[in-house]
């Protein structure tokens, strides 16, 4: 299981609010350039809230990569994903429950054929869930993810500062 009945109610409610999910905007070139360095041909937005990532990458001759999107609590992104070269989660880790984070980062293991690009906030998130907690339910430092993230991905980048980093990782 990845995400519990209850929190996943907690968690449609918050997109419901409008201005959730919509992080992915600032790391569009970014992704993009991967995708171009690794020739992929499919890339899986997985947290996609809005789908900004995928309404953002350009769209041009040398694109040529089909974009996936997954969120459980999207209608019409709650599908099981399909495995795909890159696998983008960004601004998700954070608000997954500890008691499923290490089913998810299977999970995103499983799903990323080439590599993966997270992002993950450290910080407390300005938005609080229904129930009164903040909606990053894991706020960790860094190097306690990256403990979790090395035991499944060879490092290719890390960059942070204090109040998130961005980790790509190839797979094995």
């Amino acid at each position: 299981m990845l995400i519990s009945p209850e929190y996943l109610a907690l968690q449609k409610e918050l997109h419901n609010r409008g201005d959730y999910g919509v992080s992915a905007r600032k790391w569009v070139k970014r992704v993009n350039e991967l995708a171009e360095i690794l020739s992929v041909r499919s890339l899986l937005d997985y947290g996609c809230g809005q789908g900004l990532l995928s309404r953002q990458l350009p769209v041009t001759f040398d694109r040529i990569y089909q974009v996936y999107e997954f969120d459980p609590a999207i209608a019409g992104k709650d599908h099981p994903p399909e495995r795909a070269d890159i696998v983008f989660c960004g601004d998700v880790l954070e608000h997954v429950e500890p008691l499923y984070l290490e089913a998810v980062l299977d999970d995103l293991k499983r799903l990323a054929k080439q590599a993966v690009f997270l992002v993950v906030a450290t910080r407390p998130a300005v938005k609080y869930l229904a129930d009164g907690r903040n909606a990053h339910i894991i706020m960790e430092p860094a190097s306690w993810w990256l403990r979790r993230l090395e035991e499944r991905w060879m490092t290719n980048e890390f960059s942070g500062n204090a109040g998130e980093f961005m980790f790509i990782g190839m797979a094995r």
